[in-house]
């Protein structure tokens, strides 16, 4: 069974710390825009391997493509739309 959009956004927010998560998807491509302090001071690469590890297992058994957007309250802040 093909995880939903709200499923993704819950196995991340059980795993990492978010101020605003949204995720959208079709069941096997999923988009997300993630804002969490853990990004903090993180450059793009550690940022996504947070996520992934959030994810765990999941990301090779369920999830076959995630499109990040990984941003700092601040930076959200400053630009809502990522």
């Amino acid at each position: 069974m093909l995880p939903t959009p709200e499923q993704v956004r819950q196995y991340i927010a059980d795993n990492l710390p978010c101020d605003h998560l949204e995720v959208r998807g079709d069941g096997s491509h999923f988009e997300a825009l993630i804002v969490s302090p853990s990004f903090e001071g993180k450059r793009l690469i550690a940022r996504h391997q947070l996520v992934y590890a959030a994810l765990g297992q999941r990301m090779k058994a369920e999830i076959h493509a995630l499109s990040m957007r990984t941003l700092t309250p601040a930076e959200h802040k400053a630009n809502p739309n990522g």
